[in-house]
């Protein structure tokens, strides 16, 4: 019987393989022979100086040197020696503002907007590149299901093969209203406090008959994070599997715009921010990674931020009043409810008989 080889532990940094001692090549290990750097977010290594800020990245960061492998443990770095000789020392240190200067006059949130250009992670490349040659390559023809229903509000009727597109659609085109316990269509403004007399109004306006919704762009929703420091504000945006070359950041000083596609669900992620402070467009930054968009944008004056953004709409030339009448806003808010797409979508396809029984 042969005797089963033993596999030894290569415990040169960056390689982790397993080797052969009596069939191993001077040229087979890859590894990095310097140490590993942690400073100002940065990771690397500090034979090579490949630097990024995402720690799966920089696990997966390719070695800079071939030799043979080693199953000797490479030496620690010896840590300084620390002097206690001072340990009781009381050091005074006198707080001084961070900036004792006039407040820069901020914008007008409609200032012209620079798209910042990102710098795209090659890991987030090849996680999307046969993504693209599939939705590429697998495109068909818009093909309409029989008994498909028209989407034209309170028009009833179905597709049934080509010759339904000579039928006239009788629908409204406004959208339904609820107001003060009355129900309404803001096309024709035939007033009803019953939802049932509500939902078999006739339409008012002859038409062509809609097969398929025109609102093709889905909105999806990615977690937000940020945290800042003296000098910068990073906001995180988590995706996976999103088009860099179709999605953009774009900045003023007060404010923040950020659209990413996914191609896969063909979708979008917006978000259009209002900005706490004033930041520097110059001197910021985007970073696209496999697992997040990393926005880091610099403060235009140092300080710190008591939140991210602004609610729209509010006055900013002093910190908002807590104590405003919030039933007053509310009211106003729900005076009208456009509930159109979920009359459309959800009630009309069904019988009103489906949803009223008599008890």
């Amino acid at each position: 019987m042969s005797e089963e080889k033993v596999l030894l532990h290569c415990y040169n940094r960056g390689c982790g393989q397993k080797f052969d001692p009596s069939n191993s090549k001077d040229d087979e290990c890859v590894h990095h022979p310097g140490v590993p750097v942690f400073h100002d977010a940065y990771k690397g290594w500090s034979c090579c100086n490949k630097k990024c800020t995402d720690f799966t990245e920089f696990l997966n960061i390719k070695g800079c040197t071939k030799s043979g492998h080693s199953n000797e443990k490479p030496l620690e770095p010896e840590k300084p020696a620390v002097d206690k000789s001072k340990a009781n020392e009381i050091i005074q240190v006198t707080a001084q503002p961070l900036n004792n200067g006039p407040s820069l006059a901020r914008p007008a949130f409609d200032s012209p907007q620079v798209t910042l250009n990102p710098v795209v992670s090659p890991a987030l490349l090849q996680q999307i590149e046969g993504l693209t040659a599939t939705q590429l390559t697998d495109t068909k023809e818009d093909v309409i299901p029989i008994g498909e229903n028209c989407k034209n509000n309170s028009c009833k009727s179905t597709y049934q093969g080509p010759g339904s597109d000579e039928g006239e659609c009788v629908h409204h085109p406004g959208v339904p209203i609820f107001h003060e316990g009355l129900k309404y269509w803001s096309c024709c403004q035939k007033k009803t406090t019953d939802f049932s007399t509500f939902l078999e109004q006739p339409g008012c306006t002859q038409g062509k008959h809609l097969w398929k919704s025109k609102n093709t762009d889905k909105k999806v929703k990615c977690r937000m994070d940020w945290h800042q420091t003296g000098s910068f504000v990073v906001i995180s945006v988590y995706a996976k599997k999103y088009q860099p070359d179709r999605s953009s950041v774009k900045l003023n000083p007060i404010r923040l715009s950020v659209e990413i596609f996914f191609l896969e669900e063909n979708s979008k992620y917006n978000l259009d921010l209002e900005l706490r402070g004033i930041v520097d467009v110059n001197q910021s930054s985007v970073n696209m990674l496999p697992t997040k968009v990393e926005i880091k944008l610099k403060k235009a004056e140092p300080g710190s931020w008591a939140k991210l953004d602004f609610p729209r709409g509010m006055d900013y030339s002093s910190e908002p009043d807590t104590s405003q009448n919030i039933e007053e806003t509310i009211s106003t808010q729900v005076d009208a409810v456009d509930l159109a797409d979920f009359i459309t979508h959800q009630i009309l396809p069904i019988s009103s008989k489906h949803l009223f029984t008599d008890k």
